[in-house]
């Protein structure tokens, strides 16, 4: 803008004007220059080439002015005008070299776009400025062949402007800045042609357009993203760049039937001729184009449906693909479904991140298309559930290859660097002209069924509906029962051995039903696991469990037990902030961390993850940690390595027998020999007779828990001895 006032407040046509615009023209070369030099773009050629073209264009303008300033008058044509049109060349053969790069397809709307927009302005060129210069018969033939290519340059560069324009890649600053300056130097050009054939006016005023267009060049070499390599240029997200790459061609296809309305072109027979031929062109381009766009929008509705029909991760069919093959299957005949359900898969995610989960799975995909036949479908249903189908298949059909699929899922799977062992519950259901959703739902409730059972799989039958609604209807009413204070807490006393004194109480909770009665714990906290009721029936037994340790603490003093051992669920673990929620309650009730335990099994804790990350939260508390019913897992021993355990509860299993010489007298010594060794409390479960009791405190028991001393009460009685609490 500077560059440009200050050559328009100097006198027109004077030789300070002329040298000034020069200088601007120079000026942009060596900026060219000095951008390729700062910022060392891969494909220096594109700018050397339009330093070229800008450089002749400064000489025709030199040897211009040489002429008028030093002859007198400018001859026509001259070499300036060899000078002027040799820079045409060179800049369209820069802006080819930018335009030249490899992408996927696409090219051929690109073409049809390009040709539309360039024959349709090419048009206009033709029959406003082209052909009244060729019809010119007053001017020598030299000249009329002159003045014919400076039009023609222009197409061209007319033509390489449509090709860039198309381009959608084509959308860094330096290359729009570079089309700018193209564009610039077009309307330029066809200014100062419209100004001489129809005006016959001094075309001083278009050196602003001339100027314009050489700082244009120059700019487009200082900016950084000249140097971007134009092959990995993300394309634009939204559609409007799509739009105007449609609508401008279409524009232009327009322009042929605008000009045969016009006077000019109607009343000449030759132009008339060569827009009407034109115009037929542009309407069998647009219809090719238009052809394609319906092609293109063909494939893209196809991309689009299998997108939509496979899950994206694993690339296997989605829900949507797997209920429209079970409605088909089902319409025509009966179909096995099998819904596999992985146990404990979110503690992967949580333990090793999303990214580690999503190979395991993906891996799991591909083991599991290799097992299923050719004629089944396997689908990803979201999560960590998978489904197959199996159009017309048997039961037995479907039995044995639920079997193989459990096998293939036993195996560890390797992902980011870790071995994984995941289980797994599969639900099977058959159906002959059902509803597709009865038989998955059917199918999911088999899955629930075979998962809470430990299974490998369980096939449908009335009867899990049966427990599904039972199931259904108890958590329902025990959400009523917590709002009623139907529960309760009791405490067995843990005894220690032989001198009688409860050193430690275990809570546990009972259910007082006003129509049920008293309800086995054995048979709600399962349900209340699976509805996701356990987090708050355990917080409130941690909650009154801690106050009554608070309150004995305070009230017996030396008679009061040392610790209160309480059962945290597997759901309870796997929650982030539940030490800081024990913490909270430590504090609520004033009791002590070191006189409360936690007790949890080993089936909790087993898959590591979270639940392991909150026994060590709780441990830096204070709180003790006690490993149940030891020795009935399945790597029991294992966990004594990752899991930080203080007490271990010898099972049942191991006490009923311990007064018979055998396997289970000598595991029960070999658990208190380990617990001894790593310095952990040994508290023996289920004693029921004075034998059991005898034979358990030779071994080394110290701790013993049972009918035989005590049943779980509300109030134990501290005070008692050994001998009348047995009574």
């Amino acid at each position: 803008m500077l560059a440009t006032t200050g050559y328009f407040l100097l006198p027109a046509s004077s030789l300070a004007a002329r040298v000034c615009y020069n200088v601007i023209g120079l000026a942009a070369v060596v900026a060219i220059l000095v951008g390729v030099r700062l910022y060392r773009p891969q494909r220096p050629g594109v700018w050397y080439w339009v330093a070229a073209g800008q450089l002749l264009a400064v000489l025709g303008d030199i040897t211009y002015d040489y002429y008028l300033y030093e002859l007198g008058r400018v001859p026509y044509p001259s070499i300036a005008d060899a000078f002027y049109l040799a820079s045409y060349p060179l800049r369209i053969m820069g802006l080819l070299l930018l335009s030249r790069r490899r992408q996927p397809g696409g090219q051929t709307g690109r073409l049809i776009d390009a040709a539309i927009a360039a024959i349709g302005l090419g048009l206009v060129l033709w029959t406003f400025i082209l052909h009244p210069t060729v019809a010119d018969r007053s001017a020598p033939a030299l000249a009329r062949v002159v003045s014919t290519v400076y039009p023609l340059a222009d197409l061209l560069l007319l033509v390489m402007l449509a090709w860039l324009f198309t381009d959608p890649r084509n959308r860094t600053p330096s290359s729009r800045l570079l089309n700018a300056a193209a564009a610039t130097l077009l309307a330029a050009d066809t200014s100062y042609s419209v100004m001489i054939i129809y005006f016959n006016a001094d075309p001083f005023a278009v050196d602003a357009v001339f100027v314009a267009s050489t700082l244009l060049w120059a700019a487009a070499a200082l900016h950084p993203s000249m140097a971007a390599d134009p092959a990995v240029v993300r394309l634009p997200r939204s559609t409007e760049q799509s739009v105007a790459r449609l609508c401008a061609p279409a524009a232009c296809s327009l322009l042929g039937p605008a000009l045969l309305l016009s006077p000019y072109a109607g009343e000449n027979t030759i132009d008339g001729t060569v827009v009407a031929c034109t115009t037929i062109v542009l309407i069998l381009l647009t219809i090719a184009r238009m052809a394609l766009i319906l092609t293109q929008l063909k494939w893209r509705s196809r991309d689009l449906e299998r997108l939509a029909m496979q899950d994206e991760m694993t690339g296997l069919a989605n829900r949507r693909r797997f209920e429209n093959a079970l409605r088909e299957a089902m319409a025509v005949g009966s179909a096995q479904v099998a819904l596999l359900g992985l146990n404990g898969f979110k503690n992967v995610n949580d333990e090793l991140g999303r990214a580690v989960g999503d190979r395991a799975l993906a891996s799991l995909a591909q083991r599991l298309a290799r097992t299923v036949p050719d004629d089944a479908l396997l689908a990803r249903m979201g999560g960590d559930e998978f489904a197959v189908l199996l159009p017309g298949g048997s039961a037995s059909e479907s039995g044995a290859l639920v079997t193989q699929l459990a096998a293939q899922l036993r195996e560890p799977v390797h992902a980011g660097g870790h071995d994984l062992l995941v289980g797994v519950g599969i639900g099977l259901a058959d159906g002959e002209r059902d509803d597709p959703m009865e038989v998955l739902r059917r199918a999911e409730t088999a899955m629930y069924a075979a998962k809470r059972a430990g299974q490998a799989y369980r096939r449908w039958e009335p009867a899990l509906d049966e427990q599904s609604t039972g199931h259904a209807k108890l958590g329902a009413e025990m959400r009523i029962g917590l709002d009623a204070g139907q529960f309760r807490v009791v405490y067995q006393p843990i005894v220690a051995f032989p001198e009688g004194r409860i050193a430690a109480v275990e809570a546990l909770v009972r259910w007082e039903h006003p129509h049920r009665g008293t309800v086995s714990p054995a048979h709600f906290v399962p349900v209340a696991e699976q509805n996701g009721l356990i987090v708050e029936l355990g917080a409130w037994i941690l909650r009154t469990a801690c106050r009554q340790m608070a309150r004995w603490r305070a009230e017996l003093g030396v008679s009061a037990p040392d610790k209160v051992s309480v059962n945290v669920s597997a759901r309870q673990l796997a929650r982030p902030g539940f030490a800081t929620s024990v913490a909270d309650i430590l504090a609520e009730t004033g009791l002590a961390p070191n006189h409360l335990a936690v007790e949890v099994t080993e089936t909790a804790v087993f898959e590591g993850g979270q639940a392991v990350t909150t026994l060590h939260e709780l441990r830096k508390l204070g709180v003790q940690i006690a490993l149940d019913d030891f020795g009935t897992g399945h790597s029991a021993l294992g966990l004594l390595q990752t899991v930080p355990v203080d007490i271990l509860k010898v099972d049942k299993s191991f006490v009923d027998n311990v007064t018979e010489a055998g396997r289970h007298s000598a595991i029960a010594e070999a658990l208190i020999q380990i617990s001894t060794e790593l310095g952990m409390t040994a508290v023996a479960e289920g004693v029921e007779t004075a034998e059991q009791a005898d034979a358990l405190s030779r071994l080394g028991y110290t701790l013993l828990q049972g009918y035989y001393f005590s049943r779980p009460v509300a109030e134990p009685d501290f005070g008692r001895s050994r001998t009348a609490i047995a009574a």
